[in-house]
């Protein structure tokens, strides 16, 4: 076994505003699975059992949530909004604003590949400092932790503005009464790293660009491009 690389936390503690009694969950949290292998370290050791426990423990957190804030919703609906707000797009979002992949323990090959920023890592990764935090803490400090950093999304999630399919939307809204037969997507720039690019797409109407959006990948993009159309307000086109 390989001397097992120490991480400077005291930072990041602040940033998340928590301080742990026991480093050590910390740092498994921290842990992907990539530098076990590397490190000749046993699997257990990394942050996958943690992330199981963190999951749980976000759906139990944002679906209270869901429940007090929508009391006239059925079942069904709560389960979309509970899901929209712990997808793994929202879960990269906290972790990217935390900045979670700067602290993980990666093995070479990830490391090198881009592995900080890559967006099941960061995801897993924010997923498993929620269970450390309840492993340290208890039940109220990870729903403090939940309620503060994914605050913003739950607002969203419960208003049913988080995991809209703008793109339908859209297409349903320009489509009426048949006044826009083409609506075309078109890429019109990406930038960054092939690790991370960032793409930027555009809405045409008719040859007319309606909207644009920027994403970490064309799919992305274009929901974004359709948010921006509709926002923008559809009277000059309809």
């Amino acid at each position: 076994m390989k001397n097992i690389e120490k991480i400077d936390t005291r930072d990041f503690e602040q940033r998340i505003e928590y301080k742990f009694r026991n480093k050590t969950l910390l740092e498994t949290a921290l842990t992907h699975s990539s530098y076990c292998r590397d490190n000749s370290i046993p699997m257990e050791r990394c942050n996958e059992r943690m992330e199981f426990l963190g999951d749980a423990f976000l759906d139990a957190i944002v679906g209270e949530e869901m429940y007090k804030r929508l009391p006239e919703k059925p079942e069904g609906i709560l389960t979309k909004r509970r899901a929209a707000a712990v997808c793994g797009d929202a879960l990269v979002v906290v972790g990217e604003e935390i900045g979670i992949g700067k602290y993980m323990r990666l093995g070479l090959g990830e490391k090198k590949n881009g592995g900080r920023s890559k967006h099941s890592i960061v995801g897993d990764a924010t997923e498993a400092l929620i269970g450390a935090i309840y492993l340290d803490g208890g039940y109220d400090e990870a729903k403090r932790f939940v309620l503060r950093e994914f605050g913003e999304l739950i607002d969203e999630a419960a208003h049913g503005e988080l995991g809209r399919d703008y793109k339908s939307e859209i297409q349903v809204k320009l489509q009426a009464g048949g006044k826009c037969p083409e609506i075309k997507y078109v890429e019109a720039g990406e930038s960054g790293p092939d690790h991370d690019k960032t793409f930027r797409m555009e809405l045409y109407c008719n040859g007319v660009v309606i909207g644009s959006g920027i994403g970490k990948n064309k799919k992305q993009a274009e929901q974004e491009a359709a948010r921006d159309a509709l926002e923008r307000g559809l009277k000059h086109v309809l």
